[in-house]
């Protein structure tokens, strides 16, 4: 079987490449769609809650803001561990780190389900984000390392389309397993996956020897920075519009640790003969740009998650299980669409996919733009569908321009630093949207209120058949002229909250379409026959 060997990255690891056309064992196949499994798993639960959090804090007892860190604890955890994946890879090797992550991933996943209050609830999924994040830059250097350049493009649809159907397919299976089996499901549904994960990885990897020694010399200042600066940044992120921002001296601590934690992480990284992670290769100019966009991509995938769900429960009074049907529609096309990306990569400039990528995504947020309150399944079904057939041409190639011109030592760094971003991207992402929908429903609410007074003949006929409908039901005459009141302003609001969502998904597609300038400073790539990573 033939390799190549490369240079080692720092730590002393050697990876051997398959020769450009070499033939793919099953093995590896195995090992690859193993992989796969574990980031889709990994990614899948930082939504699957969202569904089911009302049922979740009903039984800890627990209010909505405190029960944001159960998605926060998850964030947090995740984001300081994908950065560290590569040096964990080089210390235990690729099949004992991944068999044992994803053994301790199914065992806090299931403590989850079993957890008694908030606090056992928050660590267990700060445990679970520990673990889980590392199989997401996993599957990518699975890719990497394992398939001929000639078959990396098959791999590379297949993370792509993790990567894009989870966020999407998140609140589905949340909204169904709590509906059907009650909240803890969502947590014992990982053992499916896991236990086929562990498998393919112990069949289709050979054991690796141990370098445990690389472990007293690594940078753990470094480490240690990069924890307190991303976790910080997450929380700062996550908690920062319920707390009002900077009118919070806890949100101020934070962001003080963030850059502090960020820019020390920096520093010893630019110092270092061996960094734990390379963070040089955001000097390379096609990587930079795919960092960019991967951090626009996260702002897309994980706003719209976000946002649509929010609308479909508040405004259009949807279960979660609807509101997975609709999100689905996001999902599904993906599985058609990803292998006919995969071969158009390999003859066509993947700046002009990835453009018209950005272009069908940003034109399903602007198409969401312009709801309603009457705006359901049926008007939102064509808009999901054109974004599903525009992310998997931004996700494929986006992996495509990040990878062209890596070194194989490099391959596991690039991986990390890829998903980090566009991790915290969806974070941003969030945190901006969330702030924008409160200022923008205050904003519009006082606007309306502007015209809707009771000096206005509008108004006072609304007010008058409202109270005449609320007197027909049996009220008297001063009750019903309250309860029209209620109800004028609830339409209000209602209304304020629909122009906010607007606004948000605005803000989404100008992400994503100004992203276009952005591509374009990135070199001419195409994948080499079928393949993905080599610049033509």
């Amino acid at each position: 079987m033939a390799s190549t060997t490369h240079d080692a990255p720092a730590g002393g690891a050697h990876f051997a490449l398959p020769a450009v056309g070499e033939k793919v064992s099953a093995r590896t196949w195995m090992a690859v769609a193993a992989g796969m499994l574990g980031a889709f798993m990994a990614v899948l639960d930082i939504q699957i809650t969202n569904s089911s959090l009302k049922d979740i804090l009903g039984t800890l007892s627990a209010t909505q803001e405190e029960g944001s860190w159960i998605a926060t604890a998850y964030l947090v955890a995740e984001i300081i561990i994908i950065p560290m994946t590569g040096l964990m890879t080089r210390v235990f090797g690729l099949r004992a780190y991944m068999i044992g992550t994803t053994s301790l991933f199914l065992i806090f996943s299931t403590l989850c389900g079993f957890a008694w209050n908030l606090p056992s609830m928050i660590v267990f999924r700060m445990l679970q984000g520990f673990t889980g994040g590392a199989l997401i830059p996993m599957a990518m250097t699975l890719v990497m390392l394992k398939l001929p350049a000639s078959k990396r493009a098959t791999g590379m649809a297949i993370f792509g389309l993790t990567a894009t159907l989870a966020p999407s397919m998140g609140p589905t299976f949340g909204g169904y397993l709590s509906e059907l089996y009650g909240w803890p499901s969502i947590f014992y549904i990982n053992w499916g996956p896991g236990l086929l994960l562990i498998a393919g990885i112990a069949l289709g990897l050979d054991k690796e020897k141990r370098q445990l020694h690389l472990l007293r010399n690594a940078d753990w200042l470094g480490i240690g920075l990069m924890a307190m600066g991303l976790g910080s940044l997450t929380i700062f992120l996550e908690e920062g519009n319920s707390k009002d921002w900077f009118e919070s001296r806890f949100i101020i601590t934070f962001a003080a640790m963030a850059i502090i934690g960020l820019l020390g992480w920096a520093v010893t990284a630019a110092t270092r003969k061996q960094p734990f992670v390379n963070l040089g290769l955001y000097g390379q100019r096609n990587f930079f740009a795919a960092t960019a966009l991967s951090m626009a991509m996260g702002m897309g995938l994980y706003g719209s998650s976000f946002l649509l769900p929010l609308y479909l429960g508040q405004i259009a009074g949807y279960s979660p299980m609807q509101i997975g049907e609709v999100i689905m529609w996001a999902g599904l096309p993906q599985l058609l669409i990803m292998p006919f990306v995969a071969k158009l990569s390999s003859k066509v400039d993947n700046r002009i996919l990835c453009t018209f990528g950005l272009l069908l995504f940003g034109g399903s947020c602007l198409m969401n733009a312009y709801m309603d309150a009457t705006t359901g399944y049926d008007q939102l079904l064509l808009s999901q569908v054109v974004r599903a057939l525009g992310q998997p041409f931004v996700m494929l190639t986006l992996s495509n321009f990040a990878m062209n011109g890596i070194q194989p030592k490099d391959m596991p760094s690039a991986s990390s630093l890829i998903n980090m971003t566009r991790n915290l991207g969806g974070s941003i992402g969030i945190a901006l949207l969330a702030t924008a929908l409160t200022a923008r429903e205050h904003f519009h609410s006082q606007r309306l209120g502007e015209a809707v007074t009771g000096y206005a003949a509008a108004t006072q006929e609304r007010l008058a058949a409202l109270t005449q409908s609320f007197i027909g039901k049996g009220y008297d005459a001063t009750t019903a002229g309250d309860m029209a009141l209620k109800a004028v302003d609830g339409i209000v609001r209602r209304e304020a909250y629909v122009m906010a969502y607007n606004d948000g998904f605005f803000l989404v597609a100008m992400v994503l379409l100004g992203c276009i300038g952005v591509l374009w400073f990135s070199d001419k790539v195409k994948a080499p026959s079928g393949g993905g990573g080599g610049a033509h």
